[in-house]
């Protein structure tokens, strides 16, 4: 991987073997199999560098790069998705994408901040660490940033509260859950035994209060 101009660039080379040996063979080395997409390709089969890779998925996989595929051409594309296990990589998917042309990605969700409801015994709950959006490649961003500091329990964020780039839309509905402060078991248990305590301690007064009647 290179950053020629502020554009980041992988390489990949041409991947002729498709049995599971062989594929097994490329991660064993640090490669990892991939297929090249697009509306003019029918899929091109290719294998990269796995910490190159690693390297790219940091930046967002809504991040366009060029990927220059060895003997052939260098086109532009994103990640269109892959698979992980044990923190290593089996798959890539990369889609090749017309600048011109909106596209629609899931872009990862970056909570920011300590919500207020900690201090009351809540918790960040949570829901959803993606949302699906649409936009012109050079408009769509890496992350979408969202402050929950000034959430108190039993409040939520939801996809509407989100703050998008302009030109770039939601695709999901406006009222999809994305996080929230809930009350924490613990603190849950504690209130139980308060009231417990506070009822017994009434109780125990109109009991009293009957006997001096």
């Amino acid at each position: 991987m290179s950053s020629n101009g502020g554009s980041i660039q992988l390489t990949a080379q041409p991947r002729t073997e498709k049995k599971g040996s062989a594929i097994r063979g490329l991660r064993s080395k640090g490669r990892i199999p991939a297929v090249v997409y697009g509306s003019e390709l029918e899929g091109i089969p290719v294998h990269v560098d796995a910490k190159e890779f690693n390297r790219v998925v940091r930046t967002g996989r809504s991040e366009v790069f060029n990927l220059t595929i060895e003997g052939k051409e260098t086109i532009p594309v994103i990640i269109k998705d892959y698979q992980q296990r044990d923190n290593h990589w089996l798959h890539a998917d990369f889609l090749k994408i017309s600048k011109n042309k909106p596209l629609r990605v899931r872009v990862s969700i970056d909570y920011q901040g300590t919500p207020a409801g900690t201090k009351k015994g809540g918790i960040l709950q949570v829901q959803e660490t993606e949302v699906e959006v649409e936009g012109l490649p050079a408009d769509l961003p890496s992350t979408i940033e969202v402050d929950v500091s000034a959430l108190e329990v039993g409040d939520k964020v939801s996809a509407s509260d989100l703050q998008l780039p302009k030109g770039v839309t939601l695709h999901v509905p406006g009222e999809e859950l994305l996080a929230s402060v809930i009350v924490s078991r613990a603190a849950e248990v504690e209130n139980a035994a308060v009231e417990g305590d506070a009822a017994a301690a009434e109780g125990a007064g109109e009991t009293s209060e009957n006997k001096e009647a």
